[in-house]
């Protein structure tokens, strides 16, 4: 493992192939090594995620469940039963290279309306216990941004969504920055990994950390983090930003 010193705190630290998108696993495995790195959190949209996967079995590895089309709490039942379906394919995939942790995304409503919004949480519920039951990897939900239409940007939504199905918890710092809640989405137990990056705390930017206005001391409360930014440079000065701190 690849590990950084923050005073007395060690973060066990990696980066998204959302940063290197284009590139089949085999480069991003090349760009990892040649960095650094041997922690890899595997964005599985699109053709690119099937490339030489095998190639990624020497590193620790997470997944990123797909997330463009899908909706696991629509109430309607086809939509959320084939984004299930799709999620369940790429825990198949994670399985076979031994990946540790699949986040999910929770879903989102049509509309801001407060008994819709309940019945999606309660149908995310039922979907994330289907792929925790499905899965013998970790399933983990991440928090999002401050939307009315997403479902899990508060505190007592997320806990109640791990709670109810039983699975882990993906934080997302600039999600969490967006909120009012900030600080204390750093501190819910069962949290499985961060998403590390940076806004101006109102638009999620997936900023390079220290260009927005995350309070970069949070950054030491982080066990295990994954880099999670469009581009590699900026990934790399993220990297730096937290050797500094």
């Amino acid at each position: 493992m690849f590990y950084i010193k923050i005073n007395i705190i060690y973060m066990n630290i990696g980066f998204s192939t959302l940063a290197l998108f284009n590139k089949n696993n085999q480069e991003i495995v090349e760009i990892a090594r040649g960095n650094d790195f041997d922690m890899i959190e595997l964005l599985s949209e699109g053709p690119f995620y099937r490339n030489k996967i095998e190639s990624l079995k020497d590193f620790s590895t997470f997944i990123h469940a797909p997330t463009v089309d899908l909706n696991i709490a629509s109430i309607n039942k086809g939509i959320r039963e084939e984004s299930v379906l799709q999620i369940k394919n790429v825990i198949d995939m994670g399985e076979l290279i031994d990946a540790e942790v699949i986040t999910v995304h929770p879903g989102r409503i049509g509309r801001n309306d407060d008994k819709l919004r309940k019945l999606a949480v309660e149908i995310a519920i039922e979907s994330v216990s289907e792929l925790v039951d499905y899965s013998d990897l970790v399933i983990s939900v991440e928090n999002m941004p401050n939307n009315s239409s997403f479902l899990a940007n508060r505190i007592d939504e997320i806990e109640y969504i791990s709670e109810q199905s039983g699975c882990m918890i993906t934080i997302d710092t600039g999600h969490a920055n967006t909120c009012s809640e900030c600080d204390d989405f750093f501190n819910l137990k069962n949290i499985s990994y961060f998403h590390i990056n940076d806004n101006n705390g109102c638009k999620d930017q997936h900023l390079t950390l220290g260009e927005g206005t995350l309070d970069l001391n949070l950054i030491k409360k982080i066990d295990n983090g994954i880099i999670e930014l469009n581009n590699f440079d900026n990934v790399l000065k993220s990297k730096e930003v937290i050797f500094s701190l």
